[in-house]
């Protein structure tokens, strides 16, 4: 009840809710995406990145990282499907200057791909006690203050056993929250196997993210929906984005599309509503 409150918290009530401008809100750093999603991600918050291969999802953090070291944040990156230097590269080709961050301790690379025993960031092994262990010391060296975290892909950690999917969502999820980390955890469609698909990180997220893309008269075109974003009234319509080189990703604006417009092919989809029964059932 409201009665019960003092009033300094009263002040911040309306209509028995906590209004947006009491909740501080990171911005993704995308043009055109903080509006979607009323001002930014809520800090804390661990947010779901989906979607097929292509469709702009690593950019889509690299801008979130970089937004971060701007902002003064502590921001480390784990990468398990490209090498290192592969997003440093690529960051590069977006104005990004990750090397000088790295430089000067604002962020720090995992790489969980080339698992080398030299260099003390990378992950020899794809295990999710051993990341989330490497995630806390990687912290622990940028030191105290706002964090931001990606972890590109997840799916990685459970393309031969995807029922444990939810699972290691969680356990992620609940180490994790204790180090102030904003997150985003990103989830890969499989086209050829649904299995592969996270649907643990949809089960634990605070927010989810969702990429999409179509072809029509032989060109690409690329689209993102928020399907989810808790303590936000977020836009619920589907955008088109658009990847500028020099650039990076832009939201162009609203489109007035139908699902099946953008949908996977009628047998992926099968598979994937069978993969996520499964997970649902076998893991608690």
């Amino acid at each position: 009840m409201v009665n019960s409150l003092s009033h300094r918290d009263s002040d911040y009530l309306e209509d028995e809710k906590t209004p947006k401008e009491f909740i501080e809100r990171l911005s993704v750093g995308v043009e055109g995406f903080d509006p979607i999603i009323a001002g930014g991600i809520p800090r804390g918050f661990f947010v779901a990145v989906t979607g097929e291969p292509g469709t702009g999802k690593t950019i889509f953090c690299l801008h979130f990282a970089w937004k971060g070291v701007l902002d003064g944040d502590r921001v480390i990156y784990v990468t398990t499907e490209e090498s290192r230097e592969s997003i440093i590269n690529q960051a590069k080709m977006f104005n990004m200057d990750f090397e000088k961050a790295i430089d000067n301790e604002q962020m720090i690379i995992i790489d969980a791909l080339m698992r080398s025993k030299s260099d003390e960031w990378f992950l020899e092994e794809l295990d999710v006690d051993r990341l989330v262990e490497k995630i806390i010391d990687a912290k622990k060296r940028l030191g105290y203050g706002r964090a931001r975290l990606v972890i590109d892909s997840m799916s990685a950690f459970w393309l031969d056993k995807p029922a444990m999917a939810r699972k290691y969502s969680y356990s992620v999820k609940r180490i994790l929250y204790r180090w102030d980390f904003t997150t985003l955890l990103v989830s890969q469609y499989a086209i050829t196997t649904g299995d592969a698909f996270g649907f643990g990180v949809e089960h634990v997220a605070d927010g989810i993210i969702r990429f999409r893309r179509s072809v029509k008269r032989g060109a690409l075109r690329r689209f993102v929906l928020v399907e989810k974003m808790r303590q936000t009234p977020h836009d619920t319509r589907m955008h088109e984005i658009e990847i500028i080189d020099g650039v990076g990703m832009r939201v162009k604006g609203p489109v007035d599309l139908r699902r099946e417009d953008v949908s996977l092919p009628e047998d992926v989809m099968r598979r994937i509503k069978e993969a996520k029964k499964r997970s649902e059932e076998e893991v608690p």
